[in-house]
């Protein structure tokens, strides 16, 4: 599954459904420059990159 990382926080956020491919479900990343986001896979976010999951896109995610 695809996902957003923000490279400065280190957290991977699902993609907004049929919105562009740097746009997140939680809205979160509205504000961010293009440059601090990253399209990549999320199973590659977390385990090679150690991001963690964001908690607003990911219900077993705990918080924000």
């Amino acid at each position: 599954m695809n996902g957003v990382l923000n490279e400065t926080t280190g957290t991977v956020h699902k993609p907004r459904v049929g919105g562009s491919a740097l746009q997140t479900e939680c809205g979160v990343a509205y504000h961010l420059a293009p440059g601090q986001l990253r399209a990549t896979s999320i199973e590659r976010a977390t385990t090679q990159l150690g991001a963690t999951r964001c908690g607003r896109c990911f219900d077993d995610a705990g918080g924000y």
